[in-house]
């Protein structure tokens, strides 16, 4: 009886054990399934001894009344008023590319060659055209003789009136024609001029730089059979670029031709450029909703290079109460501009939280931020990055074994 008992309370042991375990492991599963499923706050808490190592400083927010202005996307791109986009003039094969990316090259420099059968066909045109105005020539001399000549014989009465009369027709004919082959001439030489075909008596043509300046790009390959109108070299003037900018439909208004607008590029960060705005938009983009906005920018020092994206800082005009913050103090997390905001405890740690903002003009390595924070918010000047790295280093699931 005695054993029979004490089997029965083996059995009821097992079982409990059996579904506590279960329990437990249904209960982490569901916890791992809500954290990798949960959205991490951007928060992070800070211990006194971790604020002093990350040299981490906040200070209050002070709001003050400067020009709105706003941050747009923009792009430095090749002025097309000196950019050449050299293509075939005729179908033919490439003989040779003289030149690469990058290269500086002068006014006349050939820089691809060609060979076509339209060219040997334009340049025998043009030694026929020489031949013929060269025969016209002699006929033409002889012509004017027999006039002269026929004019004096008149005056001595030694022909009759009907001879001059034949004399002074084959003159003018023989002027006619001579100034058709000169007509014919020059045609044959501006068709052959036209197609770079002017040099050469092989079929050869030279395409030539219209403009001293940079190779932006280079597409032909020597050996290779090409048509009409296939693309080439393209060359650049880098002494000035376009900024090309796409303003909002509630900016429109701000922009106006000889008006200047500021930019900035990542491989200058701590300088700022200008450029003088040449036309704008007759009407909006219809996909878009934006208004093409174009302006010159003179590239003194060449540092500027065609395709560079911008940040262009368009000022309003009409006051605005924004907070003026340092540049290290404005970070970028998950694609968004924020600012963290200390709220120090008791203890002597602080909790940061980040604050999306909205950012408006740069100036003198401060930024104004016209939306996102409040007047007394104290916000981290120095240390933000150990804080966004914290914040960043907190959103990773740790895995449990």
């Amino acid at each position: 009886m005695k054993a029979r008992a004490w089997l029965s309370l083996l059995v009821l042991t097992a079982c409990s054990r059996g579904s506590a375990k279960r329990a437990d492991s249904a209960a982490a599963d569901t916890g791992m399934a809500d954290m990798a499923g949960m959205d991490m706050p951007a928060e992070v808490r800070f211990t006194a001894a971790q604020v002093t190592h990350g040299g981490v400083h906040w200070e209050p927010v002070v709001l003050g009344t400067v020009a709105s202005s706003a941050i747009l996307p923009g792009q430095v791109v090749p002025n097309e008023d000196r950019t050449a986009r050299l293509g075939a003039t005729v179908p033919g094969r490439v003989l040779a590319v003289r030149v690469g990316p990058g290269d500086r090259v002068r006014k006349g420099d050939v820089l691809v060659t060609l060979q076509s059968p339209a060219a040997g066909l334009a340049q025998a045109d043009v030694a026929k055209a020489v031949a013929e105005l060269s025969s016209r020539r002699a006929q033409a001399a002889y012509a004017r003789s027999a006039r002269d000549r026929a004019e004096r014989l008149l005056t001595l009465k030694a022909i009759p009136r009907q001879d001059y009369d034949r004399a002074v027709a084959d003159d003018e004919l023989a002027a006619a024609a001579f100034a058709q082959a000169e007509a014919e001439l020059r045609r044959a030489q501006n068709t052959a001029e036209q197609i770079g075909a002017d040099a050469s008596a092989s079929g050869e043509i030279g395409v030539r730089s219209p403009l001293n300046g940079v190779v932006l790009a280079r597409t032909a390959a020597p050996g290779t059979v090409i048509d009409a109108g296939a693309p080439l070299v393209i060359v650049t003037d880098p002494s000035g670029f376009w900024l090309s900018v796409d303003a909002p439909e509630k900016l429109a208004s701000l922009f106006r031709i000889g008006g200047r607008l500021r930019f900035t590029v990542p491989a200058y960060p701590a300088d700022t450029f200008s450029a003088q705005i040449q036309s704008v938009g007759a009407g909006l983009d219809p996909s878009t909703r934006t208004l093409p906005v174009r302006g010159v920018i003179v590239n003194r020092d060449g540092r500027l290079k065609p395709e560079m994206l911008a940040s262009v800082m368009v000022d309003g005009g009409a006051p605005a109460s924004s907070a003026l913050v340092p540049e290290d103090a404005v970070q970028l997390l998950d694609g968004k501009s924020v600012v963290f905001v200390a709220h120090p405890a008791g203890d002597g740690g602080v909790l940061f939280m980040a604050h999306d903002v909205e950012l408006g003009s740069r100036s003198g390595g401060r930024v104004a931020v016209v939306r996102g924070l409040a007047e007394g918010d104290l916000i981290v000047t120095r240390g933000a990055l150990a804080v966004k790295a914290q914040i960043k280093k907190g959103s990773m699931p740790e895995m449990v074994m």
